[in-house]
């Protein structure tokens, strides 16, 4: 008996240990509200190109879900508030949606949450009583499928969904929605769900400017704000809305419940009135929040605490409805081209100035790693070549650097002249980390490999190539904590 509470006691503890030490995660939302994007395909080839691995799409567009296929890319879809009551009225529509639209194209698409509905705070409360019976009929189709372990059920909200936000300590959620939210809360802790969120501080700093600074709102902040109820110091709006949430959890007694932050981001562009909305502003926020995150810094309530994270938005939408800063979230511009640039590891040195005339050293090429896969250095080189916008006519047959004919000096080329052109900065060399910068030249005979000069550099449209996953060097940490936890799991129970 002793020896099996022995047992219990530590793998709990294993368990606890285990959740506190989980990466972060950074992923993209892709939008489809325009009507001049590229075909799924095209889009997923770039999401790959920058080795994102987490999406969240707002559908479950069959196209879509075909194109994320055998990509191992971890997939969030959406059902719409529009079939909320389809949903919630009978079961059967749960399950005849589920074996059309989704058991076809699992597990090659990997998907592992659904969304149902989306920021019910703002829809009416007659569209809001119908998200839980919703929710609860879409979980007990993928219990009879034997999925529901695999895909978490949840919803999204906006931060209306509060009633207080300020401080932090006194977050607690509008008693308006106490009809649909305690059911929702008891439906996510039972099924170990995460309660998802959408941040702005956007809006926090563009409707109440002469409140919140605009450095508080990017992560730039100087100084600290302090929260007189618990003395916590607050560096940073994003912290002061997340913790608003855990407080407000906290208070009904949902301490377990995790987050997830389901959109944040910044628009690139605005009306006259949203001088906020800027591309430098844009790229200060994201690259902060990106370093934020997978940094495992947590917030000033739970330090040290994962948090997964959703960049809004893939593209510019241009069908948008509202002020014009609603049409102007994405990374990329319909074409595929940069917004501004922004590296998904935290790690990169960002170019702060969009379009900027910057210009690199003439001393430094960028070539193939040399413990890079074939197939890795095929979807970069394929990738230089298209979207990246890099003339490879020199690598074709009979012109000057198609010998050696072989992927490593092809890539080679491709990577340099997109080195070269784009500024010959460090994130230009990324290249999902197949790309490496070197001292030596390595032009050979009439194969001439470019320098960048005194040309300028084409920061304002080039797409940043690929870079590392945002959780490589977190993981390595979680991994060796795991196998901590086994020794300790070991020396503690009696055999």
């Amino acid at each position: 008996m002793a020896r099996g509470l022995s047992i219990i006691f530590a793998a709990t503890v294993v368990l606890v240990i285990l959740g506190i030490c989980r990466a972060s995660r950074v992923g993209i939302c892709y939008g489809r509200n325009a009507d001049d994007l590229p075909t799924p395909e095209k889009a997923v080839q770039l999401i790959q190109m920058h080795n994102i691995k987490y999406v969240r799409i707002y559908d479950s567009n069959i196209q879509v879900l075909k194109a994320f296929a055998n990509t191992g890319i971890e997939l969030m879809i959406g059902i719409p508030n529009s079939d909320l009551l389809a949903f919630s009225q009978f079961e059967s529509n749960a399950n005849t949606w589920l074996k059309n639209s989704i058991l076809p194209y699992y597990p090659d698409t990997k998907i592992t949450s659904i969304t149902v509905g989306a920021e019910l705070t703002e829809a009416p409360n007659t569209t809001a009583a119908l998200v839980v019976p919703a929710m609860q009929n879409v979980f007990t189709a993928l219990k009879k499928a034997g999925l529901h372990r695999r895909i978490k059920v949840s919803s999204t909200h906006s931060l209306g969904v509060l009633s207080r936000s300020f401080p932090p300590s006194a977050g607690a959620f509008n008693s308006s929605h106490a009809f649909f939210l305690k059911p929702m809360l008891e439906f996510l802790a039972e099924n170990q769900s995460p309660f998802m969120i959408d941040l702005y501080p956007y809006y926090a700093y563009r409707d109440s400017s002469t409140n919140v600074s605009l450095d508080y709102a990017l992560f730039e902040a100087s100084s600290e704000v302090i929260d007189p109820n618990t003395g916590l110091l607050y560096t940073n709006m994003f912290d002061a809305q997340l913790d608003a949430i855990n407080y407000a959890l906290m208070a009904l007694n949902f301490k377990t419940v995790n987050i997830m932050v389901t959109e944040t981001g910044w628009p690139s562009k605005g009306s006259p009135k949203e001088t906020a909305a800027t591309p430098d502003n844009a790229q200060t926020y994201n690259t902060n929040l990106i370093r934020h995150v997978i940094n495992n810094t947590g917030t000033p309530a739970k330090p040290g605490g994962a948090v997964d994270v959703y960049v809004f938005s893939l593209f510019n939408e241009n069908r948008k409805p509202g002020l014009e800063s609603e049409r102007n979230w994405g990374l990329f511009f319909p074409d595929q081209t940069s917004v501004y640039n922004l590296d998904f590891t935290g790690k990169g040195v960002v170019d702060t100035t969009a379009g900027g005339n910057n210009t690199g050293s003439n001393g430094t090429w960028c070539i193939a790693s040399s413990s890079a896969s074939e197939a890795e250095l095929q979807n970069a080189l394929s990738w230089a070549c298209g979207s990246g916008n890099v003339d490879c006519s020199a690598i074709q047959p009979s012109q000057p650097c198609f010998e050696p004919d072989n992927l490593a000096s092809h890539a080679s080329f491709a990577f340099n002249s997109y080195y070269q052109q784009n500024g010959a900065t460090d994130i230009a060399c990324t290249f999902g980390g197949v790309g490496v910068r070197t001292n030596k030249n390595p032009s050979y005979d009439n194969c001439l490999y470019a320098t960048t000069g005194g040309k300028k550099a084409l920061f304002n449209n080039a797409t940043v190539g690929p870079s590392k996953s945002t959780s490589s060097s977190p993981q390595r940490s979680y991994w060796w904590t795991q196998y901590l936890l086994v020794a300790f799991l070991f020396f503690l129970v009696p055999f």
